[in-house]
């Protein structure tokens, strides 16, 4: 998967950036046909926000998710919960539940 970080006012640091691909590893193990992600780290006066993007293969719409703290980190974690209940909520329309069951015998 394509890992892109930015920041607006904020420095990436390379501790943030592995901060960051370690927790999408997680979205990765839910759901493996993740394409790309894009976050974008804020600062705004002393709240912290994290705005992340993924997109999914197939002709769907990309996950967008958005998570504000006190903490960049506390805001890291905040988004990948809100992407991960996403994707796995994606993952479940995407599966064919009815392949599973066995056939009728009538």
């Amino acid at each position: 998967m394509q890992l892109e970080v930015s920041g607006q006012n904020v420095e990436i640091t390379p501790a943030l950036r592995a901060y960051v691909a370690e927790k999408t590893e997680r979205l990765e193990r839910h759901f493996g046909h993740l394409i790309s992600a894009h976050f974008v780290l804020h600062l705004e006066k002393l709240v912290h926000k994290v705005e992340g993007t993924i997109s999914v293969g197939g002709r769907t719409n990309p996950i967008h998710a958005t998570a504000e703290a006190e903490d960049m980190y506390a805001a890291i974690d905040g988004l990948i919960d809100k992407l991960d209940r996403q994707v796995r909520r994606h993952k479940d329309k995407v599966t064919d539940h009815r392949a599973s069951r066995p056939a009728e015998a009538g």
